[in-house]
């Protein structure tokens, strides 16, 4: 199992957050996803078997939300 965090561009209400935690949430390969509305930062367990980091990244910014910078762990 992978880590990642991705910083966003600042979040413009709380939706934001249950619109990328739901999108991720229910993606097979993808155990675990977080939002912190305050720090910008998505948190995600995932199986890097299963899907890879650009793809997580990749539907983050299909939902509206430019990606300023993934760590992988």
């Amino acid at each position: 199992m992978q880590k990642a965090i991705f910083e966003l561009e600042p979040l413009t209400c709380p939706s934001c957050i249950n619109n990328i935690e739901n999108t991720l949430n229910t993606t097979n390969g993808i155990y675990s996803a977080s939002v912190s509305f305050s720090s910008k930062m998505v948190e995600t367990q995932y199986d890097e078997k299963q899907i890879k980091v650009e793809q997580i990244e990749e539907m983050i910014k299909e939902l509206g939300y430019p990606v300023m910078f993934a760590e992988i762990s």
